[in-house]
């Protein structure tokens, strides 16, 4: 049960908190920051170069309204319906239908970001490396540095529903994945083996081998020598049967979960493979992302003929630090360390899989410890083949993560990611602008998650927390950093 609104006061009142900073970008401020609906009025006015590309027209499809609700005069329509006269013109069936379309949906409900608060929902003592929601939003996961991962069921209030210390452990959680019928989670650390866990069992405790069986799924092959490498990226297939991993031995890696073992290893980079994803829910494509600032494509239905990708992507100019496919086998957008989010238009691949980055450096450069150098910024490359180009985020010290929107709510007609600066950047797909910036961590934010249907946002940082943002809030006041705080408003 949750707290009353007094208590809540009280305690703010008592420990002097002030809410944590939430910075809409001034070209999109309303002056009202308790609603803030975000119109084509409040804008940036800035030039922009404005996508071009088949992918723009079909964003406006899925989150534009229907043309008779932003109908006014013959021949000019309303880019920007506001809510109200959307409700008023489907009430008087001005399309015809009676109702919204999906489209009609995403055009009322992408214009309330989810950028109030944040609600404190966990605070731990350790990096948070990983988080996020399930398929259909009603659990959460959370990894930490210090080997615990936690499954939060989000419909019963954020109460923890496993808590996971994970089995040899080394380093840290680098990635986990849950599978589609949210049975089973695997996590993965810098080691060939990744585990998987019974996450619907009724034990909430789950210590490796000891409360329950933390199976291990080795990825190296028999002639491997013993050698070791670690996994920075593991994903299940949609059907729940196969994972896929990249490594830090330059590889991509298939696990036959039916078969349990090892299926196929592609030779795939010159580099780390700090990322890779299923393309689609056919499972036949895979895109992986490295840090030879390349991103490929494998099709799996003609991999074995010729060993080789379908196509390389070139245009960052540093290590790729994570991918986003946006599902339809067709789009993905990559995180850089050259302070960049592309998206790319798989049709546009090039078929000379030999090709590699430009040595243009003239200087001496490390992500994990140096700033990005001021000599760098203005570079681009000579054979960019991305569609469109994404600024303003930080990419530093660890492999920072980068998502669409979703479908259902926005039509994905954002792209969010975290930041080094301890920020979460919202941008518009179409426009290039920066739409919202979430202020609140104190250390990076590696990783956050936008509900699949609701406008709310989890973000997670290296700080230990792990907040929600959310429009237009649950009337609560946004809670003070303290585990007290956590354990009184969440789990009393």
């Amino acid at each position: 049960m949750y707290v009353t609104a007094e208590a809540e006061a009280a305690d703010v009142d008592e420990m002097g908190y002030s809410m944590s900073r939430l910075e809409l970008e001034s070209d999109i401020c309303d002056g009202e920051k308790n609603i803030p609906e975000v119109s084509s009025s409040q804008r940036s006015t800035r030039p922009l170069n404005v996508l071009d590309h088949e992918i723009a027209q079909i964003t406006k499809l899925r989150s534009g309204p229907h043309e008779l609700l932003s109908h006014v005069e013959p021949g000019r329509r309303e880019q920007q319906v506001s809510t109200v006269k959307m409700l008023a013109r489907r009430e008087g069936n001005y399309s015809g239908r009676g109702r919204f379309s999906s489209a009609d949906c995403c055009h009322v409900l992408s214009r309330y970001l989810p950028v109030n608060g944040p609600w404190l929902v966990d605070q731990m003592n350790s990096r948070a490396y990983v988080s996020q929601f399930s398929a259909d939003g009603s659990l959460f996961v959370a990894g930490f540095q210090g080997s615990n991962i936690r499954v939060y069921n989000v419909d019963k209030g954020w109460k923890v529903q496993k808590n996971i210390v994970a089995k040899s452990l080394r380093w840290t959680i680098t990635d986990t994945s849950l599978s589609a019928d949210q049975r089973h989670l695997v996590y993965a650390s810098m080691s060939p083996i990744v585990h998987i866990v019974n996450v619907g069992s009724a034990e909430t405790e789950s210590l490796a081998n000891v409360t329950e069986i933390h199976e291990g799924l080795d990825f190296s092959a028999d002639d491997d020598g013993g050698y070791s490498f670690g996994i920075f990226s593991v994903k299940f297939s949609t059907d729940g049967r196969e994972l896929v991993a990249g490594s830090s031995d330059d590889s991509i890696y298939v696990y036959d979960l039916n078969a349990n073992k090892q299926s196929l290893r592609i030779r795939a980079h010159s580099s780390d493979v700090n990322t890779v994803c299923f393309a689609d829910e056919s499972g036949h494509l895979i895109y992986s992302g490295s840090d030879d600032a390349l991103c490929k494509v494998w099709d799996r239905r003609c991999f074995n003929a010729n060993g080789k990708p379908a196509g390389v992507l070139t245009g960052h100019l540093e290590g790729i630090t994570f991918i986003d496919t946006r599902g339809d086998g067709r789009y993905l957008i990559s995180n850089g360390k050259d302070q960049a989010i592309k998206l790319w238009d798989i049709r546009g691949i090039s078929s000379n899989t030999t090709i590699s980055t430009p040595a243009y450096r003239n200087y001496e450069w490390d992500y994990r410890w140096m700033d990005y150098p001021t000599q760098a910024k203005d570079l681009k490359h000579p054979c960019d083949q991305s569609i469109f180009t994404y600024r303003g985020h930080s990419v530093l010290r660890t492999l920072i993560r980068c998502y669409f929107s979703p479908a259902y709510s926005t039509g994905q007609k954002y792209i969010y990611t975290g930041s080094h600066n301890s920020c979460v950047y919202i941008y518009d797909l179409v426009s290039g602008a920066l739409v919202a910036t979430l202020k609140h961590h104190k250390s990076p934010v590696r990783d956050c998650s936008w509900h699949p249907y609701y406008p709310m946002l989890v973000s997670s940082s290296w700080d230990g927390d792990v907040v929600k943002w959310e429009f237009p809030g649950n009337g609560e006041t946004p809670s003070p950093l303290t585990k007290k705080r956590v354990r009184r408003r969440y789990f009393l």
